[in-house]
């Protein structure tokens, strides 16, 4: 199954609470429904699934439910790039660490190309 981040909000005992919509097959679904029991939430206006959690997981990811009938999210990727880091360590672990966490977290840089314009390419023409 996958989720995606709607929005967060503070609880009443003062906790951020991520809100997730949950997408997959229908009996994805119909799983996940069995899992949430009671905690089971729809959204009124999609009629999406919704997962809630005090742990962000970033903009999207994946849910698994596990053996024992919880639902959990697939933290793997973020497991591997904290151990990559950590096996390298120094300035090539801190620079593995942050790419990770952008890519994790939907917010990697993406590197343009840079705009040649008129006025750069009469410029090169000159050397």
């Amino acid at each position: 199954m996958t989720i995606k981040l709607i929005r967060s909000y503070k609880s009443q005992k003062g906790n951020t609470v991520f809100v997730y919509s949950v997408a997959g097959t229908a009996e994805q679904l119909e799983a996940f429904a069995k899992a949430q029991g009671e905690n089971h939430r729809v959204d009124e206006k999609t009629g999406e699934s919704l997962w809630f959690t005090t742990r962000c997981v970033g903009q999207s990811g994946q849910l698994i439910i596990t053996t024992n009938g919880k639902v959990v999210p697939d933290m793997s990727k973020f497991d591997q790039a904290a151990s990559l880091a950590a096996q390298y360590g120094g300035n090539f672990g801190d620079q593995l660490a942050k790419m990770a966490a952008e890519q994790l977290l939907g917010s990697a840089s993406k590197v343009s190309a840079p705009v040649v314009t008129a006025k750069a390419e009469e410029d090169l023409g000159k050397l």
